[in-house]
């Protein structure tokens, strides 16, 4: 296994346990099929896993794991304060204990603001007091690092970066989306202000590997590697990624992963490799509606849409299926203190004036918002807006 350091020059390996995809049996997680996982991963030399309070049952099964082969001090252990469902640092402080009664720890090592995806909901948790209860919670040494996870475009994200004395940071970032959400600019400004940077869906939730159109996945058989390990060495070939995530949920896959994280160092990837990668990329690209490359140069939109996002998830419908989609969607878009929906165009065509693509932008955000704002999306927005979450 490679290693890749945080700022306190704690060894991170380079390949993290997500734990959101452990396999579920009768509706709940299957936790012998799930340690027998872990415990592998753990052998191989994993040592970074990543949770979240809202992910059902995730939590809860990883800290009964943990304790039952006493690997808590082998092991870090990251998981997520969901802030949208808090209203005062009282509530933070609840769902904390409740985490480490879950997780059967007395700390967590990296903790995440989950889902920042604009300034404006960064100053209201900051406005409730949270700067001054994390700062408590790292006196006291119940969080080693504090840090957040990203979904949004990349100015924000460097708006957030530059906020606060960030441990560590979360982005979703793989060779689909290396110009969308974070982006690889990004990538490279966290990685500028010492700021390691953790990788999450490097495949898309496992749609660069099971959903990738016949003609790539006939490349790849050409090959002899395969679609994960494409995806994962480009990924690590970039030496301001520090860990990335894989949401591993059989033996197969853990020994696979791992196998190619120990032989995956920065600037190791060869030109043959890159060039399966860009052709993998050119069929993927085929089947996209929208030829929007997220240069930015459309904005900002007067009306605060944001409209590379917009595109980038119009694309993956067709690129990935719908629900994962929309989900993206809905979470860059509609749970942020400003909504930035495609549907808020009134079509007054300043984007279009600076396009370098020339891509009809208002036609394409209607056909955009017909596709990803169903009842699902406007009942969100609507609760956003009642109960103020955000």
């Amino acid at each position: 296994m490679q290693y890749r350091s945080d700022k306190n020059g704690t060894r991170l390996s380079s390949l993290g346990y997500g734990c959101m995809r452990f396999t579920k049996k009768g509706g709940s997680i299957d936790i012998d099929k799930a340690e027998g996982e872990i415990l592998k991963a753990v052998e191989l030399g994993v040592n970074y896993f990543d949770t979240a309070y809202i992910y059902p049952g995730s939590e809860a099964a990883l800290g009964e794991i943990i304790e039952r082969n006493s690997l808590r001090d082998k092991i870090y252990i990251a998981t997520k304060l969901p802030h949208y469902l808090i209203k005062s640092v009282s509530g933070a402080e609840r769902m904390f204990k409740e985490q480490l009664s879950r997780l059967r720890s007395d700390y967590i090592d990296y903790y995440l603001m989950h889902i920042l995806s604009d300034i404006e909901t960064w100053n209201k948790l900051c406005s409730i007091g949270i700067k001054d209860w994390i700062e408590q919670k790292k006196s006291s040494g119940q969080i080693k690092n504090i840090g957040f996870s990203f979904h949004g475009n990349t100015d924000m994200f460097c708006k957030i970066i530059d906020a606060y004395d960030w441990d560590f940071c979360q982005i979703q970032y793989n060779y689909m989306d290396e110009n969308a959400q974070a982006g690889r600019r990004g990538l490279e400004y966290a990685a500028s202000k010492n700021i390691p940077v953790v990788i999450m869906e490097p495949l898309r939730g496992g749609r660069l590997v099971e959903l990738l159109p016949k003609k790539a996945k006939e490349i790849i058989a050409k090959t002899p590697n395969s679609a994960a390990y494409y995806g994962l060495k480009w990924l690590w070939d970039q030496e301001a990624v520090t860990v990335v995530l894989s949401g591993m949920n059989s033996l197969d896959m853990v020994e696979e992963n791992a196998a190619t994280a120990d032989k995956s160092l920065p600037g190791s990837m060869t030109a043959e490799e890159k060039e399966v990668v860009e052709k993998i990329k050119e069929e993927i690209q085929k089947s996209l509606k929208v030829g929007c490359t997220g240069c930015g140069y459309c904005m900002p939109c007067p009306q605060g849409v944001d409209i590379p996002t917009a595109f980038s998830c119009y694309n993956k419908i067709y690129a990935d299926g719908r629900a994962g989609a929309r989900k993206e969607y809905l979470q860059c878009t509609a749970m942020r203190k400003n909504r930035s929906s495609a549907s808020l165009c009134i079509g007054c065509g300043k984007c279009e004036t600076h396009c370098p693509q020339s891509i009809p932008v208002r036609a394409k955000l209607k056909e955009a918002s017909k596709e990803l704002e169903g009842f699902r999306y406007k009942a969100v927005c609507t609760a956003v807006k009642l109960f103020k979450m955000w």
